[in-house]
């Protein structure tokens, strides 16, 4: 009995934590969304009641399959050992590919593009949102209108600076604000709805269809704004590792989303009741006593609406570093009971000055407005075709079942993409040039590297003729451990070769240590690490990390014991190579791009870093490559 109450406990206070995290951004909508699909200049749509109804229809039945059909019921089903987030979906759906390189990959550049998307949306997203709430200072003291943009910066600037503090400390800050949002949010709708009783009607599907039938062009265009109410949930799967499937759930079914529907219906009965108020709908909910605290409470709401998209970036970072999209780079681990959880200084600080970027050239959640959607929306078109590839080749369901609910979400992905598409000229080309830049990098990095590895490794001689050499002309022995780190197992490691060449001894025990990265989050303690023995005291071993696991080589090579292998650490010594880059004329990559990539690579954490390795037992070689 206990023990499922201290459950029911842990799932409230997990469902708490991700209301502080996950739901900021779709939380935060109600803010723009109305505004923009009725703001004068962006479309002719006329403030009636049956344009209204149909909006209202339109938002409402937008949350019910997107949110609450596509993602919560379906995709958050779709985790790689409990992670979520576009590149774990990767993952899943490149198993299939299994040998087949070319639809390995065409599922890769899907993904990879998937991942931009998201960037853009990251980039986007806090600009937006801590605008809008700001921008509350126009209805409550417009004297006030010149401290808009400096306040949001001072804001974005804070939220920024306090993510090393750790996402559980974040989400134990934000949960009860974000649970005081959501009531008010409910509240402030409730209280205007009973003013205008009849408008919920709209929650009737019918008045979209009939929306759509009369005024179709109107309509479509209108998507383009109606898609501000569904932004976030490519958040809410991203964060899934952070919080778990069943308390966001919890969350969204049980408070976030009748709130939200409160609220849109209630700045529906007040536009109706007030035509001028639609000027900014969500302030003009409250009354003139309630509206300082309410930019206040808006404000801290929209910084967390911002955290949820940064800690989905880091996520998604991770994960990309790991599967080897971007350059190494440090990953601080913010909690001692929670592995997902992660702060990564260099992805923190590149988005606060992308984010700071977009609000000096913007200046206005109205202008922001027509470059958001287009990220969002191609992320969902993606997560969808990444899932149809899951679902029937991983699940097992069959290609009626698959085509069916596949077929459905892309009708809705695409009407909603083909909507933003319309606002490129105005603004959507931005989300547009930042993931162009992205996957640019993304694509250098990955095909740098596998450039890099295939001139090593053609460059390197066999290891088991070498170690034969070894056995008939052996050189001196020193006590002790050396281990070489090396991407090919069946070469000879270049800082080995320097080694010998140079101090012309070898160690007792040679280890020839190699490194990889699964496509699965994490692996299991037995299946971490593996001993292969070979003549004259070479031993071959493999550490195997899944993308969320936390590399430590000097913690896990401790594992080697139980395999016959058993090393002194204080009697250690590692061994790297250090390649110093030269781009050439050499096939393989275009000569602008290998600049790039050599920019990346003298930029990338060390090795050292990266594993742990401890400093004053780490000998680096370097050498030259041509590339």
């Amino acid at each position: 009995m206990d023990h499922t109450k201290n459950q029911q406990t842990a799932l409230h206070t997990m469902a708490l934590a991700a209301l502080g995290v996950v739901f900021g951004d779709i939380g935060t909508s109600p803010l723009y969304t109305m505004k923009e699909v009725f703001a004068v200049g962006h479309h002719p749509l006329l403030l009636t009641q049956d344009n209204v109804y149909g909006i209202l229809s339109l938002i409402t039945w937008a949350l019910l399959l997107i949110v609450s059909f596509k993602y919560v019921a379906f995709i958050m089903r779709a985790d790689n050992r409990g992670e979520g987030g576009i590149m774990a979906l990767l993952s899943l759906a490149s198993r299939y590919a299994g040998g087949e390189p070319d639809q390995r990959k065409r599922i890769m550049m899907l993904g990879i593009i998937g991942a931009c998307m998201f960037y853009a949306d990251g980039m986007i997203t806090p600009a937006i949102s801590v605008l809008s709430a700001v921008e509350g200072l126009e209805v409550a003291a417009p004297q006030l209108d010149s401290w808009i943009v400096p306040i949001t910066l001072f804001v974005l600037f804070l939220l920024f600076w306090a993510q090393s503090k750790g996402t559980a400390v974040v989400g134990a800050f934000f949960g009860p604000i974000m649970l005081t949002w959501f009531a008010v949010l409910g509240i402030l709708g409730v209280i205007n709805i009973n003013h205008h009783p009849e408008i919920l009607k709209a929650l009737s599907p019918s008045y979209a269809f009939m929306f759509f039938y009369t005024q179709p062009k109107i309509a479509f265009i209108a998507l383009g704004a109606v898609v501000l109410a569904v932004t976030g949930a490519e958040a809410l799967y991203a964060d899934m590792g952070h919080f778990g499937r069943k308390p966001i759930r919890l969350a969204w079914f049980l408070f976030v989303l009748p709130a939200l529907i409160c609220n849109y219906f209630g700045q529906g009965a007040l536009i109706l009741a007030e035509p001028e108020s639609i000027q900014n709908p969500f302030y003009h909910l409250a009354p003139d006593w309630a509206l300082f605290p309410l930019i206040l409470l808006a404000t801290l709401a929209t910084v967390i609406a911002s955290q949820a998209v940064i800690t989905g970036a880091f996520s998604v970072s991770r994960q990309a570093l790991q599967l080897g999209f971007i350059p190494r780079m440090h990953v601080a681990h913010t909690s001692e009971k929670t592995e997902g959880q992660v702060y990564m200084p260099r992805v923190n600080w590149g988005l606060m000055v992308a984010v700071m970027g977009l609000v000096l050239i913007f200046g206005s959640s109205g202008d922001l407005a027509a470059a958001y959607g287009i990220a969002v929306t191609g992320d969902m078109v993606i997560t969808t075709l990444l899932a149809a590839v899951v679902f029937h080749h991983l699940w097992g369901w069959s290609k009626l079942k698959t085509a069916c609910l596949i077929t459905l979400f892309l009708v809705i992905d695409l009407s909603f993409f083909a909507a933003n598409i319309l606002k490129i000229p105005d603004g959507g080309w931005v989300p547009l040039l930042i993931g162009l830049i992205i996957f640019t990098l993304m694509r250098t990095w990955k095909t740098g590297r596998r450039l890099l590895y295939s001139i090593l490794k053609s460059e390197s001689m066999e290891l088991i003729p070498f170690i034969q050499a070894i056995g008939a002309h052996p050189p001196a022995r020193v006590n002790g451990a050396g281990v070489f780190m090396t991407p090919n197992p069946d070469g000879v490691p270049h800082a080995l070769l320097h080694n010998l060449k140079h101090n012309k001894v070898l160690h007792e025990t040679m280890v020839i240590l190699t490194v990889r990265f699964e496509d699965y989050p994490y692996t299991s303690r037995e299946e971490r690490v593996a001993v292969e023995v070979l003549p004259y005291g070479f031993y071959r071993v493999t550490l195997r990390y899944g993308y969320m696991d936390e590399p430590d080589l000097p913690r896990d090579l401790v594992l080697t014991e139980a395999l016959g292998l058993t090393m002194d650490a204080m009697d250690t010594s590692f061994f790297v190579g250090k390649e110093s880059l030269i781009a050439s004329d050499k096939p393989g990559m275009a000569f602008w791009r290998k600049k790039i990539f050599i920019g990346l690579f003298r930029t990338a954490e060390t090795i050292t870093n990266q594993f742990k390795l401890p400093p004053n037992r780490v000998v680096e070689l370097g050498s030259q490559v041509k590339i």
